[in-house]
């Protein structure tokens, strides 16, 4: 997933489709299931990494920032891999999708009837995050829908090769990847976790919450006293970081996170929206419900349909899980999984946590 955006943030017009020292002694593998799928090629390129000058560079900036050991970030660098399938991959997101096509995608019955059931299955946990944080535990289980169908597609590209891939031969976000890569070798280095153990998403996201390295350092939590929080194997850990992440983002407890609106006939939507308030969106004509007050931050969403478009207005909310993915898009899909899951559920008899 994306590194968190700031709080104003610059939503894509949406009616055309969006968008260590490093000493390694006592190294331990990955947790055990992401061992299981962890592609062990460990052959560097014909051109190995190391032997370009950016990367030279890069090395020389962590030694320097961070007090890497050089010939470890050598040793571990020159096992790196370029993919261009991942190349391939991040210049196709689906988030390049219109809305009717990528909503599909996420919102449907599989990932609503598999939610209810790992609901079901999780609730003791669910329930402790949701009562600790603030956040709903529908809107935890719809992330980890939306990222991992709860954990069964965590993804099967080496986080090195990954990160290493996009970090020097991805220019449009190098330095976001650089900084990515930096984040994963300190993980690595504070858990003593082998580099290349451990797989993820094509843009090097780890566990069923797909964390990028930089996230999990700051906002994985460990649900008992001791180790360091699983974010793959263990769900107290796995809910629990989730609704830390949205709680430190500033999720408002019991607060709304969109709303439908109306926008009148014949009105033109600027291809760039930035945040506002509902005031000033009423006084561009747009219609939505009078208990909304005229300071409220909110944001004009344009959601492209088959015919049309359909329009909502995010609140505070809504920004706290762009937070996790920047795209209006993904917003949107966890918001309608997470109603629909809970709906779901309801109507089989169980109560969502107090």
């Amino acid at each position: 997933m994306i590194r968190p955006a700031r709080y104003l943030f610059t939503f894509l017009l949406i009616t055309t489709g969006c968008l260590i020292s490093a000493c390694t002694r006592n190294v331990k593998p990955a947790p055990a299931g992401l061992r299981a799928h962890a592609q062990r090629q460990t052959q560097p390129a014909t051109q190995g990494y190391t032997a370009r000058p950016d990367v030279q560079m890069f090395i020389t900036r962590l030694v320097q920032r961070d007090g890497f050991d050089k010939q470890w970030l050598e040793k571990t660098l020159a096992t790196a891999r370029r993919r261009d399938a991942i190349l391939a991959a991040i210049a196709k997101p689906y988030e390049s999708k219109p809305w009717y096509q990528y909503k599909s995608l996420f919102v449907n019955d599989a990932r609503i009837n598999a939610g209810i059931g790992f609901w079901n299955m999780h609730a003791q946990d669910l329930t402790k995050a949701q009562q600790h944080y603030g956040v709903p535990a529908s809107v935890i289980v719809a992330i980890l829908g939306v990222e991992s169908f709860y954990g069964r597609q965590k993804g099967g590209y080496p986080v090195l090769d990954a990160l290493t891939t996009l970090a020097f031969d991805y220019p449009p976000r190098a330095v976001f990847f650089q900084d990515e890569l930096e984040q994963y070798l300190l993980l690595c280095r504070e858990q003593s976790f082998d580099a290349r153990s451990l797989t993820g998403s094509y843009a090097g996201a780890m566990g069923v919450p797909q964390f990028m390295p930089d996230s999990y350092r700051q906002y994985a939590v460990t649900s008992d006293s001791g180790g360091h929080p699983d974010i793959w194997d263990n769900w107290g850990d796995i809910t629990g970081s989730v609704a830390n992440y949205f709680h430190i983002h500033g999720w408002q407890p019991g607060g709304l996170v969109a709303v439908p609106a109306a926008v009148p006939a014949g009105k033109t939507v600027p291809p760039t929206l930035t945040t506002t308030n509902i005031g000033a969106l009423r006084q561009q004509g747009v219609v939505l419900s009078a208990g909304l007050a005229a300071d409220t931050p909110a944001i004009l969403i344009p959601l492209q349909l088959e015919h049309g478009i359909q329009y909502w207005v995010g609140l505070n909310n809504f920004r706290v899980i762009t937070q996790y993915n920047r795209s209006p898009l993904y917003a949107m899909a966890v918001f309608d999984l997470s109603v629909r899951i809970a709906e779901a559920r309801a109507l089989e008899g169980h109560n969502a946590p107090p």
